[in-house]
């Protein structure tokens, strides 16, 4: 098999099993765990650290919310079982860059690879993050190729594939949706708030030889996860987070 089409039928068994696969780059944090201190043995600094880590990650579900919050119904969606794509999305994020809602993975990743202080770290997990979606993207791109033909080669000619572009800025045609947002993807956000918080405590049982609770981050955690047990609630009971065609 020629390897454009060997590595298309990789992405599409990534694509497949993207609901779990990334859960693996947990392993790699995980063996740059031992060893780990506090920056100058400071507690706070760690913190502060961590804050920021907590923000570059935070940074990449914002991106996914400017994303998702402008798309209609039957596209950027968590679909899993095949390819699906209702329209070719080409305004708002979409204009700017080909995949936002992958890039906003990357940095979501690339925030937790950074608690360890690991230079080598962040390293493996952009490496990874490559390998992996460069083969989805690939399988993917070859279902809009041909599904949208020309509207689609145009596209990407003029829209980079990962790294944004401003300039040829085309605002979305839909409105912002709040509810669309808060819908999808609450649970990427408590997800986030989650692998925080247990990196919080593994980083703090290293550094301290005891399991330290800091209240600043149990109190970001609990916060997340009545949001996310409210809406999750929401969601199955009522229909206050429909949006018709969204």
């Amino acid at each position: 098999m020629p390897l454009r089409e060997d590595m298309a039928a990789t992405g599409q068994w990534l694509f497949k099993q993207r609901s779990f696969l990334p859960l693996l780059l947990l392993l790699p944090i995980g063996f740059a765990l031992p060893g780990f201190h506090y920056p100058l043995g400071s507690p706070s600094l760690d913190l502060a650290w961590k804050l920021v880590c907590l923000g570059v990650s935070l940074g990449g579900l914002a991106i996914r919310v400017l994303t998702v919050g402008r798309v209609p119904f039957g596209t950027s969606g968590r679909n899993t079982r095949e390819q699906v794509a209702q329209v070719l999305n080409t305004t708002g994020m979409y204009s700017v860059v080909r995949n936002p809602l992958y890039l906003g993975n990357y940095l979501i990743w690339l925030g937790v690879s950074l608690v360890p202080r690991v230079a080598w770290l962040s390293l493996v997990i952009t490496l990874i993050f490559w390998l992996y979606y460069e083969r989805i993207i690939l399988a993917e791109e070859d279902f809009l190729r041909e599904r949208f033909g020309p509207e689609f080669v145009a596209w990407a000619a003029r829209t980079p594939a990962f790294v944004p572009r401003g300039r040829h800025w085309t605002p979305a045609a839909l409105p912002f949706s709040w509810k669309t947002v808060v819908r999808r993807e609450y649970s990427t956000l408590f997800a986030i708030l989650t692998v925080f918080f247990v990196l919080q405590s593994l980083t703090a049982a290293v550094a301290e030889g005891r399991l330290v609770w800091h209240p600043a981050w149990v109190r970001i955690y609990l916060v997340g996860a009545a949001f996310y047990g409210l809406v999750r609630l929401v969601k199955k009971k009522t229909g206050l987070l429909h949006d018709p065609g969204r």
